[in-house]
């Protein structure tokens, strides 16, 4: 119940807010404060949900150190597509022909602030915390970079190696972020780094969603096992080296700092049960 308590609201707030801001989407100041009201009503609404259901302050979402943390996300995000992209254009993969629209980056910008906060919420706030306490912080980050991974196969170009790629390099990478930091603020800027990088500087298409128009009019082509095809460079094995090289590094930095938890004694007697049967 206290999982549906948290989870109920902020969908909602992410299906309001995604289909108001898709609404709008040919004007690029509407998209801009509209995903980015998005944003800040899905962190109240948070904030909300959980002291009313855990009678807690949620200190994941605390304004103390917020905008460093989502700083340095920023950067590590954009920073790690800049490298896939590098390396896809190093072989013939991508190429940039000119200038691109300020507009259309300008859009892009509100609508994955919108994305980025909202899934980030859903995926580690609630669904990754609440099952780590029960299960522990490895198969919670299993379980829930699964989900994440496969929810993207409901986009215009999914496929099942990009939603897997997915999983590998987004899922769990953001969600040992969070372990080992223990705030949202700095898996919220990995998120959104990433995706305005991939769509609002490079114009590459996100996760299957179609073609972006971003600060560069880029072009990406060549085979599909280097670039990621329609889905997008978040299908290359660059993206999931880099993915599965920073998950590597949180992990090892949540465990350094004891931020990793055991699954419980009743897990543990609940999922010998289900063996035995």
């Amino acid at each position: 119940m206290r999982l549906l308590k948290q989870l109920v609201p902020v969908v909602l707030v992410a299906l309001a807010g995604g289909a108001v801001v898709g609404a709008v989407q040919g004007n690029a100041f509407l998209t801009l404060v509209l995903g980015v009201a998005t944003a800040v009503l899905a962190v109240l609404v948070y904030g909300w949900a959980v002291r009313w259901s855990e009678r807690r302050t949620p200190v994941e979402v605390a304004g103390e150190g917020a905008v460093a943390a989502v700083g340095r996300g920023l950067l590590i995000g954009a920073g790690m597509f800049a490298a896939v992209i590098v390396n896809i254009a190093f072989l013939g993969g991508y190429r940039v022909d000119g200038l691109g629209s300020v507009a259309g980056a300008a859009g892009l910008l509100g609508f994955m602030v919108a994305a980025a906060v909202t899934e980030e919420l859903i995926f580690r706030g609630v669904l990754f915390r609440i099952v780590e306490q029960w299960a522990g912080t490895w198969i919670s980050l299993t379980l829930t970079g699964l989900v994440f991974g496969l929810m993207h196969l409901a986009n215009q170009h999914a496929s099942l190696w990009g939603a897997i790629a997915v999983a590998i390099e987004a899922g769990g990478m953001l969600a040992a972020a969070y372990a080992a930091t223990r705030t949202l603020w700095l898996p919220i800027g990995l998120h959104f780094g990433w995706n305005f990088a991939a769509a609002g500087i490079f114009s590459t298409e996100v996760s299957g969603n179609g073609a972006t128009q971003g600060l560069l009019n880029g072009v990406t082509s060549g085979p599909a096992l280097l670039t990621g095809g329609d889905f997008g460079p978040e299908a290359s094995p660059y993206a999931v080296v880099v993915g599965l090289l920073l998950t590597v590094a949180f992990l090892w930095l949540a465990h350094r700092r004891g931020n990793l938890v055991p699954m419980r004694r009743g897990a543990r007697a609940d999922a010998a049960a289900t063996l035995a049967q």
